[in-house]
């Protein structure tokens, strides 16, 4: 059996201080937590640092220890406690010694309780970890009262063993919510420890693209098709919305390009409703027949109109 170097697995010097002894063990202890660090043996590493700092915190099983360590244990490979060996700390639990190696077990026995392993560090009272989730959101969910189920996964810790649990929740979207935004949802993150206040978790908001709307800001842009008769002398369309389908009304020699603002058919902000703005695309038909042709060239001679004449002076 080998000799373990308390010291050298915290990185102290034999006479350092308790204090400096703690430093070092909380620095070590957050370095190697299964929490923290996924590399393999790093949970090994962890313990092994535990239970140094399980011996040097104590006087009494200090002052054993260091008994040993001044009588050359340390130098011994295949070290073994002298026969009878009988140390003098006190019991301080129950915890079994399987807990320990065979070295702390070699000199403490069952006397060396108190250690659970991941004790000095997560039996203190320690705030969960916070969560951050990303939440794919249509647009049509920011607008209804409807809940939505997301399902995400958190560390919990149980007898000592960290591991990963998932959590289902049940959330309604935030009014006013953006693309981008981050919403807090307090203390539903993974769970203090020793009584601590539970983590919290973060919604990462990002919006669903839409095959009809785009979004700026709180508003919704729709572009409307049009044919020209409709742009010329005006119509009445059915236009959908988020909320259901309305009636607009094309204003007569309407462009292409030219918005009509729908105050108040975009998103909920939290105070009131952003605007929907239409914009017009005049398309014409894809095909002709010979009657269709005889109009157009009537409705060509029939007016006078270039539709080039200001592009043309714009570019003089």
């Amino acid at each position: 059996m080998e000799f373990k170097d308390y010291y050298a697995l915290l990185g102290v010097e034999p006479d350092a201080d308790t204090k400096t002894i703690k430093t070092a063990y909380r620095k070590l202890a957050r370095k190697y937590h299964p929490d923290v660090n996924p590399e393999k043996g790093a949970e090994d590493k962890f313990k092994e640092v535990a239970e140094a700092y399980n011996v040097l915190k104590n006087t009494e099983r200090r002052a054993e220890y260091d008994e040993m360590y001044r009588h050359g244990g340390r130098s011994h490979q295949g070290f073994e406690p002298p026969p009878g060996w009988q140390g003098g700390a006190s019991s301080a639990g129950h915890q079994s010694s399987a807990d320990f190696s065979d070295f702390f077990n070699s000199i403490f026995g069952q006397r060396g309780g108190g250690f659970r392993g991941y004790s000095d560090f997560d039996q203190r009272a320690e705030r969960g970890q916070d969560i951050e989730v990303e939440l794919p959101v249509f647009l049509e969910d920011i607008i209804s009262d409807a809940s939505k189920t997301i399902e995400y996964t958190m560390p919990v810790h149980e007898n000592g063993q960290a591991k990963r649990v998932n959590k289902k929740l049940n959330v309604k979207i935030p009014k006013g919510v953006c693309d981008g935004e981050r919403v807090r949802l307090k203390g539903q993150g993974a769970p203090g420890q020793a009584s601590a206040p539970s983590g919290d978790l973060y919604l990462h908001i990002r919006i669903v693209p839409h095959p009809m709307f785009d979004i700026e800001g709180h508003d919704l842009m729709m572009t409307l098709p049009i044919a020209p008769w409709e742009a010329a002398l005006g119509a009445k369309v059915t236009l959908p919305t988020l909320s259901g389908k309305i009636n607009l009304s094309v204003p007569p020699n309407s462009q292409s390009g030219q918005k009509l603002r729908l105050k108040g058919k975009g998103l909920p902000t939290k105070t009131e409703n952003g605007d929907l703005y239409v914009i017009f695309k005049i398309v014409i038909p894809a095909t002709t027949t010979d009657a269709s042709k005889a109009l157009w060239q009537s409705l060509s001679e029939a007016t006078a109109f270039d539709p080039r004449a200001q592009w043309e002076k714009q570019n003089a």
